[in-house]
């Protein structure tokens, strides 16, 4: 493993980020590539610790020559949100110069198939410039795994519809519970400009062979040793099974009988009515019936219709719970993949 410190420069004087890259050199210049990164939101931890137990397991098969494809990981993919503190919180999900989300406004091909990135040196907000670096680096690979994690959440990917089913070999070896497929999208995520750019580069429109997704890794307090070492596994189970790592003869692991896999026009945004304090009645993973007690938000407590009772519009499964337990009038409460579908349509991001 070869490791490269690059520098972002900040916009005013003496402000500089490190970009640390580490590389593996592969045997076999016909095996993928494969691109990694983790906490791009730089406040979801779980992809991190999965890095750090990965990391050994690809320099040890690099070691035994047992290494393929070559392999490209950012564990820490942003250094500018990792630096943002206000009063002992860290605000890693939104650049608090821009206001922009981390995971938005990624540089993408226009109508003429040209796609434009900053340079170093370009006079463009740092985040800019960390967006079109993150690009570059990968540029060529066809398989590209954004590692993020929800507020409280079961494991699942994100998926472009054009590479499913092929895709589901990840989310078995990630032993992953759902998965939501895209057809488009409207908000430049990272995940939807890697795959703008497979789409460009991709002989006679064939994406045989190619992954891009954003995986969801739980939710943001699962971290701890035996779930990174889980996650580490899995990734690496599933760099087995595309070639990138020589494994022998090993038989593909199945989906999981209770796997929810379905497009994400399925996903009931279930927003709160009133503000106020959650007491949840379901928990990520729960199956529910429709007009089932979701959650009551306590808004004067202990006084008679003190409470908000929130039901479920439809049978479905629980993806994802929010993780305080305070909330606004508006916000997101819950992600329920409904067993029909939610809404006609929906392009771009879930949440901001």
């Amino acid at each position: 493993m070869k490791t490269e410190i690059e520098t972002i420069a900040g916009e005013t004087p003496g402000i500089a980020y490190q970009l640390i890259v580490h590389r593996f050199e592969g045997s076999d210049a016909a095996a993928p590539r494969v691109y990694i990164q983790s906490g791009l939101h730089a406040d979801e931890r779980p992809g991190v610790a999965a890095m750090h137990f990965l990391i050994p397991m690809l320099e040890k098969a690099e070691a035994e020559g047992r290494l393929l494809g070559s392999l490209t990981l950012v564990p820490h993919a942003n250094p500018i949100g990792a630096a943002q503190h206000l009063y002992g919180e860290h605000m890693g999900r939104f650049a608090t110069g821009t206001r922009t989300n981390f995971n938005r406004d990624f540089p993408v091909p226009d109508e003429s198939g040209v796609r434009l990135l900053d340079q170093a040196s370009a006079p463009v907000f740092a985040e800019r410039r960390l967006k079109s670096r993150l690009l570059e680096l990968a540029g060529g690979c066809p398989i590209v795994l954004d590692l993020h994690c929800d507020d409280e959440g079961v494991q699942y990917i994100y998926a472009p519809e054009q590479l499913w089913p092929e895709m589901s070999d990840l989310a078995a070896c990630l032993d992953a519970e759902a998965a939501l497929l895209w057809d488009s999208g409207s908000d430049r995520a990272f995940e939807e400009a890697a795959f703008e750019e497979m789409r460009a580069r991709a002989p006679n429109g064939n994406l045989t062979g190619h992954c891009v997704t954003t995986v969801e890794l739980r939710g943001q307090n699962d971290v701890d040793a035996s779930l990174a070492r889980k996650d580490a596994e899995g990734l690496y189970r599933f760099l087995q099974g595309r070639g990138v790592v020589d494994a022998g003869a090993i038989q593909a692991p199945a989906l999981r009988e209770d796997f929810v896999g379905k497009p994400i026009r399925h996903v009931d945004m279930v927003l709160a009515p009133v503000g106020g304090t959650i007491l949840f009645h379901v928990t990520p993973g729960d199956r529910v019936q429709a007009d089932q007690l979701l959650a009551e938000i306590i808004v004067n407590p202990g006084c008679k219709d003190g409470s908000v009772e929130i039901r479920a519009a439809q049978a479905g499964y629980v993806l994802t719970r929010r993780i305080r337990r305070f909330i606004r009038m508006g916000d997101n409460l819950l992600k329920i993949i409904g067993d029909t579908a939610a809404v006609a349509s929906r392009k771009g991001a879930l949440e901001d």
